[in-house]
């Protein structure tokens, strides 16, 4: 049996019911400070350089970041199975 269940919501009523903190003012931040770093990039191999001292465990990190959310997420989901013993046909 499968069963899909569509929720509309805005971002902040996910984060709210998935208890995820609210990080508007550190990204905020985040940006502005980006944006102002990037002002003096004049050529690709800066930017690249740039990115590289920003992400020191590059294509790995991001892996590592992604495989955390998807486990915090489908350990959300996971909480909401029912109990074995009970039937779901």
């Amino acid at each position: 049996m499968k069963v899909q269940i569509e929720i509309d919501c805005t971002p902040e009523e996910a984060r709210t019911f998935m208890g995820l903190p609210d990080v508007a003012k550190a990204n905020d931040i985040y940006v502005d400070t980006m944006a102002k770093a990037m002002k003096g990039v004049t050529n690709p191999d800066q930017l690249q350089q740039y990115a590289k001292q920003l992400a020191p465990m590059g294509q790995i990190g991001m892996k590592l970041f992604q495989n955390f959310v998807e486990g915090a997420a489908s350990a959300g989901m996971s909480a909401t199975k029912p109990t074995k013993g009970k039937s779901d046909d």
